[in-house]
C-alpha cells in the first residue's frame, strides 16, 4: 500500500493515466472517497490514456456506463447498490471477464467480484469537522490518494508505485 499527494484535478487525471499502462481485461478498480474528492477525476484520466470513446462523466444516474475501447471501460456508480441481490442485476461478473471494471462507492459490497482488484481510496487532507479551524485550505484540490493492491494479479506490478508517483512528482521537480 502507498499513499501518493495529488496536488490538482490535472495531478489526479495523470494518475490516472498513468495507470492505463498497467490495465488490461479482467481488471477491477474500486475507488472509495468523500463527494468531490477526484473519483471521476482520475477515471477520466484512466479513460483518456486507454483511448476510450466518449466523455467519462459520473454515472451516479445511470448506475454504470460502458466507454468503447480495447479493452472496454466499465464505470460504475455503486452508491445506491444495496446488496449482492442489485450488484447481480448489473451482470458485472461477465463485464468484468474482458473489459477494465473501475467502481466508484464500491467498499463492502463489490469485492467479491475479484479476489484481484486495485483499490484507491481518496481523501481531502483539509477537510475537517470544524471548518473554522481551515477555511483557507477547505476546497484545495489537494488529495491523498492511496493505493491498495490486492491479489496476486498486482503483487507483480513492481514499477505500479514508481510509475504513479513521476506521473505527479514529475511535474514538480
Amino acid at each position: 500500500m502507498f499513499t501518493i499527494t495529488a496536488r490538482s484535478a490535472d495531478d489526479t487525471r495523470n494518475l490516472g493515466a498513468a495507470l492505463a499502462q498497467f490495465v488490461c481485461g479482467g481488471d477491477m478498480i474500486m475507488l472509495t472517497g468523500d463527494l468531490g474528492t477526484g473519483k471521476t477525476t482520475f477515471t477520466q484520466g484512466l479513460g483518456r490514456a486507454m483511448g476510450v470513446k466518449g466523455r467519462v462523466a459520473s454515472p451516479t444516474f445511470i448506475i454504470a456506463r460502458v466507454h468503447k475501447g480495447n479493452p472496454d471501460l466499465v464505470h460504475v456508480d455503486a452508491y445506491r447498490i444495496k446488496d449482492l441481490d442489485d450488484l447481480e442485476t448489473l451482470d458485472l461478473d461477465t463485464a468484468l471477464e474482458e473489459s477494465v471494471l473501475v467502481v466508484e462507492w464500491g467498499e463492502g459490497k463489490t469485492e467479491s467480484l475479484s479476489a484481484n482488484r486495485l483499490e484507491v481510496t481518496f481523501k481531502n487532507p483539509a477537510a475537517v469537522d470544524d471548518l473554522s479551524e481551515n477555511l483557507e485550505h477547505a476546497d484545495s484540490n489537494i488529495r491523498e490518494v492511496t493505493f491498495n493492491p490486492v491479489g496476486p494479479r498486482w503483487s507483480g506490478e513492481d514499477a505500479l508505485e514508481e510509475t504513479l508517483r513521476e506521473a505527479v512528482e514529475g511535474a514538480y521537480a
